[in-house]
């Protein structure tokens, strides 16, 4: 089995793993290649939404622009076709349409043409009791491609939480304080518990004397739902789901939770060299010039940078 292939599998392993941790990616897969780029045909990567990236497409210029692309397809929900070369490759090309075409200026990169796919993991809910009101919520969540597990409050256990769930406390006064406890455990992504204010109040202040902390009562969200005014029982089904969507829709549902996934968010700058865009960290050649750190995709870009910072400098201030 070739390396490639080993790495191939093992892009797929961390599909798997973000799949069952509820993160939303990207998937990018090399559908063609033009010497002497790095990257093969079939080369994967996955990118996750805060930039984080796992496999190999390519070389220095390739990547940053690669997780750019990846965010904007996973904000967007929309696959696209970009293709990666100099200046001169696009010349007197019919370009179809659809297909992306974006400069780079590492002469050693090749050129690249990559498909690039988002794949958005269905929310997990979970609903802790049986009332009428839960069924409905349930069979709502279901006809919108959540994926839903209802059980009995006694039934509840720490194991069926996920810190990417989305846990629904329906239990009605029936133990809603135990199932808060085993729910909050394994921190999951939100806790909504169905009641009153007056009642949620009440299950707050005992939750406090029982020493949970701060961190954990500020994820329950008491009443859960959004306030459609006066509604029967099963219609509050509506409003606690329209919450979560609102929620899902503002990308809440789509941060990532595992910390040896995630890496923070940074905006990206400009080589000023090449003129791709690139992290700020120190895997990216940073030079201090003038008490500003500046950032470059290889380190042929920042050794030219290097012999005369005033001419780049110039360039950009022109």
């Amino acid at each position: 089995m070739s390396n490639g292939a080993v790495e191939g599998i093992g892009v797929l392993e961390r599909a798997v793993e973000l799949t069952k941790a509820g993160i939303s990616f990207v998937m990018a897969t090399v559908v063609w290649r033009q010497g002497p780029s790095s990257g093969q045909r079939g080369s994967r990567a996955i990118v996750t939404a805060d930039g984080a990236i796992y496999g190999w497409i390519g070389g220095a210029c390739a990547e940053p622009v690669l997780i750019r692309e990846a965010k904007a397809v996973l904000r967007d929900g929309e696959a696209k076709l970009i293709w990666l070369g100099q200046d001169s490759d696009f010349l007197g090309l019919h370009i179809p349409e659809g297909v992306v075409t974006i400069p780079i200026s590492c002469q050693s990169d090749g050129a690249l043409q990559i498909f690039i796919e988002p794949v958005k993991v269905s929310p997990q809910l979970l609903i802790v009791g049986r009332s009428p009101m839960a069924l409905t919520l349930s069979n709502l969540a279901q006809d919108l491609d959540w994926s839903v597990e209802i059980v009995d409050g006694d039934d509840l256990t720490a194991s069926m939480v996920r810190p990417s769930s989305v846990v629904v406390i329906a239990t009605q006064g029936h133990g809603d304080e135990d199932a808060l406890e085993i729910a909050l455990e394994n921190n999951p992504r939100f806790v909504g518990l169905v009641a009153s204010s007056k009642r949620g109040a009440v299950v707050l202040e005992y939750l406090v004397d029982r020493g949970l902390s701060p961190a954990k009562l500020k994820k329950i969200k008491v009443p859960v739902g959004l306030d459609l005014g006066s509604t029967t029982h099963r219609e509050m089904a509506v409003s606690i789901l329209a919450e979560l969507v609102q929620l899902r829709a503002s990308g809440e549902f789509s941060k990532p939770v595992d910390s040896k996934i995630a890496l923070t968010m940074i905006d990206d700058v400009i080589d000023l060299v090449c003129g791709m865009s690139v992290a700020p960290t120190k895997s990216n050649n940073p030079f201090v010039f003038e008490d500003t750190t500046y950032y470059f995709c290889a380190s042929g870009c920042r050794s030219s940078f290097e012999k005369d910072p005033h001419s780049f400098l110039n360039k950009v201030a022109r």
